[in-house]
């Protein structure tokens, strides 16, 4: 099913080539959590989708716990085997649009996750295929990656086109590469982006709450 190349498919094969190569004890940009944590996760996301509900309803937290306990106490190359191989047939991710939607920005965020969980790391060169794809998934999700944002938000690429996340009392434009601006949407501090705006609506953008 991933014989077309997408941003999910590419970044699933760099995942796992990066799980291989960090091994299941490294730590991750997830607080808490070594790779062992993070391939478990999506393990049990793209297998057992149902036992996500404990990520978003607290009571129901052990839920998804035991379905990551369980995929965690495998063989670390039976994990990676497992990511690799793809969704099952009864998981709704094995649906070809579901996969190159819900996917591709997942795996790009969690690979680089994992990439940049120690010191040292350096972004990826820019990829005109992978950049357009991120740069899309952010015009469809930055109203949700910034909700908690006093400030209006504005993204804008090195090449200078940009995008009007939110309008508010002031405006803080964050100037970065696709991927820059995904993973800080999504919450993660590990990013190479500038801030323009005044200095109490930058601080302000800085201490909201991010992501999904």
């Amino acid at each position: 099913m991933f014989a077309d190349m997408t941003l999910a498919a590419d970044e699933r094969a760099a995942i796992c080539d990066e799980f291989e190569k960090a091994g299941p004890d490294r730590p991750t940009l997830c607080e808490g959590w070594t790779t062992r944590d993070l391939l478990a996760h999506l393990l049990a996301r793209e297998r057992q989708p149902w036992t996500g509900v404990g990520m978003f309803v607290p009571a129901l937290a052990g839920i998804t716990e035991k379905a990551m306990a369980d995929y965690a106490e495998m063989p670390w190359a039976d994990m990676v085997a497992l990511l690799r191989a793809g969704a099952p047939p009864w998981s709704p991710f094995r649906i070809p649009a579901v996969d190159a939607f819900a996917n591709g920005g997942e795996l790009f965020v969690h690979h680089e996750d994992v990439r940049r969980g120690e010191p040292g790391w350096e972004p990826r060169p820019a990829e005109p295929v992978r950049d357009e794809e991120l740069w899309t998934s952010l015009k469809r999700m930055g109203r949700m990656l910034f909700r908690g944002a006093a400030p209006g938000v504005v993204l804008r690429r090195p090449s200078g086109e940009q995008y009007v996340v939110t309008t508010g009392s002031g405006v803080v434009t964050l100037v970065g590469e696709p991927g820059e601006l995904v993973l800080y949407g999504f919450g993660r501090e590990a990013v190479r982006v500038e801030f323009e705006g005044a200095p109490a609506d930058v601080a302000a953008l800085k201490t909201s709450k991010r992501g999904l």
